[in-house]
């Protein structure tokens, strides 16, 4: 039993990498089943699509299918999971695996399925349907950049926040003097400075709905100001984030150069040391 279960943990890793016959073919069809649900639950948007009687039930079968398949898959991960160190314990292990993160993204993939079963009210239902679009963000455990992505945020966190705190600070201050400036001449569209916090984000992030727009001289030269204040601020958490990401590509390019191959002298295979 416990080497059927390292099986299954292996086959089930989320990984492509090094995969050969069955659990290669397992991870790539966990792959083109999420990505065609996810074409699906565009797909099942679109009004002539949805009212055709055959393509809705061939949605509801394709949907059925799904869960059923992912509900195996989230059951034999629970219970292939202790064979990781880091949930070894056969009860708490897996507890801690449940709450874990993408066990959790697992979770809400197939949850809004099971709700139907258990709630009548049809608003709450649609609204948790939504839900099903967690399975799109499963394909980022199987991508190897964007895993690259994510450790680059995590390597930079502090500089991003710092950053998106300046420009919260900047976008409040902006929104209080466009309120006093404007107010007077519009005191039906800059009415407050929580409605002017629209503006501000509009304004600099270089949007321009029009649909709140500075009428007097002195807002309009201070308007223009922020707009080209805004292209410089928000540059900075990119830069951050593109500095991070170009670290981590040097990192991988150095590990790989570092790792040398050398002949084992007992049975002459090659080994990475």
């Amino acid at each position: 039993m416990s080497t059927f279960r390292k099986r299954v943990h292996y086959t089930l890793t989320i990984s492509t990498r090094g995969k050969k016959g069955f659990p290669l073919m397992v991870n790539l069809f966990i792959i083109g089943l999420i990505a065609l649900n996810s074409l699906a639950i565009i797909m099942h948007s679109v009004p002539e699509i949805r009212e055709h009687p055959l393509l809705e039930q061939l949605f509801i079968d394709f949907e059925i299918f799904s869960v059923l398949i992912f509900t195996v898959e989230y059951v034999l991960r629970v219970w292939a999971s202790v064979e990781s160190k880091e949930y070894s314990d056969p009860f708490w292990g897996r507890v801690k695996f449940i709450f874990s993160g993408w066990a959790l993204v697992d979770l809400f993939a197939i949850l809004p399925f099971y709700l139907t079963f258990f709630y009548a009210d049809f608003g709450l239902i649609r609204m948790l349907r939504i839900l099903r679009l967690v399975r799109l963000y499963r394909l980022t455990k199987y991508s190897r950049a964007l895993h690259m992505i994510k450790t680059a945020v995590r390597y930079t966190k502090e500089e991003l926040i710092l950053s998106y705190t300046f420009l919260l600070f900047a976008m409040l201050i902006a929104s209080s003097i466009i309120y006093y400036i404007e107010h007077p001449a519009q005191p039906e569209v800059f009415n407050s400075i929580p409605t002017s916090i629209w503006w501000g984000v509009v304004t600099m992030t270089t949007l321009g709905y029009g649909d709140m727009v500075p009428i007097t001289p002195l807002g309009k030269v201070f308007g223009g100001f922020i707009s080209i204040l805004g292209v410089a601020l928000f540059s900075l958490p990119t830069g951050i984030l593109a500095s991070g990401f170009i670290e981590q590509i040097n990192e991988t390019k150095r590990s790989a150069r570092t790792a040398k191959t050398v002949k084992c002298p007992h049975c002459g295979e090659e080994v990475k040391v």
